[in-house]
């Protein structure tokens, strides 16, 4: 396998850590970026953040989000600060990565980027992870016919994640997946050839 220069985005967290781990052992150059990394510090909510990180890798080949944060609970406890944080994290930090890296990267690169199972599957207080997963899935069923230079574009949607125990209590009767499979998702985009694809991981 040709070996690839990726930034992952949100490397700090579970999923970034697992794929940072495998592609390392696949021998590729990886980009550690999440807002704690001190070589690597980028802030999905702040464009300029994200231009001096690209800036700073020059030339490479991929893009992977794994991070994008939301607020669950009640509707009527949700407030307009709530919806803000979602639309300017998960959402448009994932889009604004994408627009913002295009210049950089590589011809034929591809962009992974993260949505999960509350599109198909609502939980209890979930409505706007549910909203925000959505519009990030239709980001990429659009863009995917407007990317120059044969780049690619892909989401995965894992369901929550054996690993992250702290999760499962708000997802009653869901059976929680391996990282491991969500890595596999994951690489399957970025070393494949399918685009404008959600990946489920389910």
């Amino acid at each position: 396998m040709e070996k690839k220069k990726i930034i992952v985005i949100g490397a700090s967290g579970t999923i970034g850590k697992l794929l940072v781990k495998s592609l390392e052992l696949k021998g590729h150059e990886v980009i550690k970026a999440s807002r704690s990394s001190a070589e690597y510090p980028m802030d999905i909510t702040n464009k300029s953040s994200m231009e001096a990180l690209f800036k700073k890798c020059g030339n490479f080949d991929a893009v992977v989000m794994t991070a994008g944060d939301v607020v669950n609970g009640p509707i009527d406890q949700m407030t307009d600060e709530n919806f803000a944080f979602a639309l300017g994290s998960k959402l448009m930090g994932q889009v604004n990565a994408v627009r913002t890296a295009l210049p950089y990267i590589s011809e034929k690169g591809s962009f992974t980027l993260i949505s999960g199972i509350l599109t198909e599957e609502p939980i209890a207080g979930g409505t706007i992870g549910t909203m925000i997963n959505g519009a990030v899935e239709g980001f990429v069923k659009g863009l995917c016919f407007e990317l120059p230079r044969g780049i690619r574009i892909n989401c995965v949607s894992p369901n929550v994640l054996k690993e992250s125990e702290s999760y499962h209590p708000y997802f009653p009767g869901f059976i929680p997946v391996e990282g491991s499979k969500v890595v596999a998702a994951y690489e399957r985009s970025i070393f494949g050839i399918i685009n404008g694809r959600i990946i489920h991981v389910h």
